[in-house]
């Protein structure tokens, strides 16, 4: 009587079901990762500061979530390539919609061009910039980091011909901002969270009164400016109801994908990109000034009044900064 060779059945189905098992792992953890992401920024919960930081990619994030269904078919995981499909429609049902046009209500007064630019603390050389203004005729022009310097420089260029009246805050570095305007303007209180932001009424014939505020809140690039920006955007007016029209331009140093950003357009702020399906059109950063890599995104906006008709938007080019020009062209309610 012979011994029977002993079964290594069990020992090879073993081995093979742990690269299976793996596989599992790896893809519901990919899926995972999204779905942690898409629930953060659809419950608008910023849970520190790199979050903060990284939800501005939240388009990237979008673009790169269909590939996960279609990788999960492969490896045939049928329930996690299910739930990435739903994972990929709800960043898709964020960001999608800034590349479609929206409707705009029935204004039929006066039209406004308005530009905002960022300057990178007075740098853009002034006949640039005064050539531009040249270019486009602007009727407000607001900027940010504006300088002493630069405001000298702007007017010996020739922006006092072009744009005679002005509220501006000049400061040396980062934190000044100003209002240009081709019509007679009025300084309002102006908005000061470390960086001042600019208020003033602009008198545009046929309209009801519009303020404008040059928008630049503090950049949460270090913890410690966290409050700083919260508070800056926190502190913009609201639309103005049946007061004066609104208009909010400039470096929000925010994305429509932060909570912040929605707010505002939550109270009646209509993103004027957003609107005329050019929401996706990044604006920073450019001219390579930024020496890591770093995936651009949408910082600048023209938020418009929600009884404001926004008509076209675009951005510019300046040379030294680092932030694309804004501009919108809006039509206002009659006056």
């Amino acid at each position: 009587m012979t011994d029977a060779e002993p079964s290594t059945d069990d020992h090879g189905a073993g081995r093979g079901d742990r690269p299976r098992a793996w596989v599992t792992v790896l893809v519901w953890a990919v899926v995972a990762l999204f779905a942690a992401w898409a629930a953060l920024r659809t419950l608008g919960w910023e849970p520190g500061f790199r979050w903060r930081q990284l939800v501005a990619f939240t388009p990237y994030v979008a673009a790169a979530a269909v590939l996960v269904p279609v990788a999960a078919l492969v490896m045939r995981r049928w329930w996690a390539s299910v739930t990435a499909v739903a994972v990929a429609c709800a960043l898709s049902w964020a960001v999608l919609p800034r590349a479609m046009r929206d409707g705009d209500p029935p204004a039929q007064g006066p039209a406004l061009r308005v530009l905002a630019a960022n300057l990178r603390a007075g740098t853009v050389p002034a006949d640039d910039l005064v050539n531009e203004v040249r270019r486009l005729r602007p009727d407000v022009l607001a900027v940010q980091e504006l300088t002493p310097d630069a405001a000298a420089a702007f007017d010996a260029a020739g922006l006092k011909g072009l744009l005679p009246y002005r509220v501006l805050s000049p400061s040396p570095g980062v934190v000044g901002s100003g209002v240009y305007a081709r019509f007679p303007v009025h300084e309002q209180q102006m908005i000061a969270y470390s960086f001042r932001q600019v208020r003033a009424r602009v008198d545009v014939p046929g309209a009801p009164p519009v303020e404008v505020v040059s928008v630049h809140p503090c950049a949460p690039s270090v913890p410690r400016l966290e409050a700083c920006w919260e508070a800056g955007l926190k502190a913009l007016p609201p639309p103005g109801g049946k007061g004066p029209v609104r208009l909010l331009a400039g470096d929000f140093n925010a994305t429509l994908d932060h909570r912040l950003m929605r707010g505002l357009i939550d109270r009646g702020y209509r993103d004027a990109a957003d609107v005329t399906g050019a929401g996706l059109l990044a604006t920073w950063p450019v001219n390579d000034v930024r020496r890591e890599p770093t995936p651009h995104v949408t910082l600048d906006h023209v938020l418009a009044d929600p009884r404001v008709a926004v008509r076209s938007f675009g951005t510019r080019t300046l040379p030294r900064t680092d932030h694309r020009a804004v501009r919108a062209d809006l039509t206002l309610p009659r006056g």
